[in-house]
């Protein structure tokens, strides 16, 4: 089977420009291909593991990666998906979230010599003459074509900024850039971004006369049409400062029965086989799956010695034996008490578990919050700095997030 196949097989092929180029660029380790990624925050998150996932399969298939770090484009902000114009971030923070993503990115991709390359669109977009730019490449873009756009539906009536428009210009530059540049003859993406890529391959036909092609990665959609990667306190992100290794863990475990073969089949890099035979699984086997996706994603993004100290506090907690050592803690400060003691709702909030007193007190009124056993009844209820001390606390927020907590 070769590696187009096995995409397929994996259901991570979503829209293709011509499957038997595709097809032959990718079995024969002939592509040289680019995925895009914004720098838009200072991590990446679930929402790129998809796309790092893929670079790593076609480089072990002998295709050349590149990752394009969009410090050009992130200035501009992508508008798909969106209902609102994206925040606009100075060049220091773009650097600094380049920084950090090219970090993140050496766990997954070879950057060896001759291997795969890491550049960043800041290195041409930021030397484009403006009209040189219209008149090279803006004459090749319809604006009807854009207007019709799926990457701008949604903006059309809530208003679409001109610089956003552009966005579709500079995506499209970067493909032609790298076409002559690099060799680069084909670029993946997110399905949201269909459109821009279509505009890439186009542009790169009208300039130099020559095909490239393009292919969307599947949404990672739960049961319900809804994008995985999410929580209620916000994306799940690969850094383990802002979403710790066991939290990254307990994502993946508590995923619905629904999706939990369809998340092994398209994230992990299980064989084919040993999935096709995990499919016939129910009931009880279908937890058993949780703790293998959660396990191989976590040992994945934070290595194996992180997802053993994961699936241990998980086992722990949940009664099959292990060690909760490894659980996340916070430790409360003097300025976190009065007279000795510390409100709930405040203490739900220092230690991160909710975003806001409103937040924590809805939570406690809903019968949401439990400390070591025993559930929160009132609002009002204060906790001395005693119960911090030694081993301190165990709160669980709903049924499946635990936090310790100590002063």
């Amino acid at each position: 089977m070769g590696i187009y196949e096995e995409l397929k097989a994996r259901g991570l092929i979503a829209q293709v420009t011509d499957e038997e180029q595709i097809r032959d660029l990718v079995n024969n380790g002939k592509a040289t291909f680019y995925i895009g990624f914004d720098c838009t925050a200072d991590s990446l998150h679930v929402g790129h593991f998809m796309a790092l996932c893929l670079m790593k399969r076609l480089q072990m298939a002998g295709n050349k990666p590149i990752a394009l770090i969009g410090g050009g484009t992130t200035m501009i902000g992508d508008p798909s998906g969106r209902n609102d114009m994206r925040k606009m971030l100075t060049k220091a923070d773009i650097d600094h979230n380049a920084e950090c993503f090219k970090r993140q990115m050496e766990r997954f991709i070879d950057f060896g010599e001759g291997k795969a390359m890491m550049l960043n669109n800041a290195d041409w977009l930021m030397k484009l003459n403006y009209i040189e730019l219209l008149r090279e490449v803006g004459a090749c873009f319809s604006v009807n074509n854009m207007l019709r756009a799926k990457c701008y539906e949604q903006r059309m009536e809530k208003g679409l900024s001109f610089l956003e428009f552009n966005y579709m210009i500079m995506q499209s530059y970067d493909f032609y850039h790298m076409f002559q540049e690099y060799g680069c003859n084909m670029q993946f993406g997110g399905d949201d971004q269909w459109s821009n890529m279509l505009g890439g391959t186009e542009l790169i036909r009208r300039k130099l006369g020559k095909d490239a092609q393009a292919m969307t990665i599947t949404l990672l959609l739960n049961s319900e049409g809804k994008k995985m990667g999410k929580t209620a306190s916000g994306a799940v992100w690969l850094d383990p400062n802002k979403t710790t290794p066991y939290d990254f863990y307990q994502y993946w475990r508590n995923v619905g029965d629904q999706d939990v073969l369809k998340c092994i089949r398209m994230l992990t890099f299980l064989p084919l086989e040993q999935i096709d035979e995990m499919d016939k699984w129910e009931g009880s086997q279908l937890n058993r799956a949780k703790e293998i996706l959660a396990y191989e994603l976590t040992a994945l993004v934070h290595g194996e010695e992180e997802a053993k100290k994961a699936e241990e506090s998980a086992k722990a907690l949940f009664g099959a034996g292990g060690n909760n050592a490894n659980m996340p803690t916070s430790t409360l400060t003097d300025a976190d008490f009065e007279n000795g003691n510390i409100n709930v709702l405040s203490m739900l909030v220092a230690t991160g578990l909710c975003p806001s007193r409103g937040e924590a007190r809805r939570l406690v009124q809903q019968g949401g919050v439990t400390i070591d056993d025993v559930k929160v009844a009132s609002i009002d209820e204060s906790l001395a700095r005693e119960r911090f001390e030694g081993e301190g606390i165990i709160v669980r927020k709903g049924k499946k997030v635990f936090h310790r907590v100590k002063a």
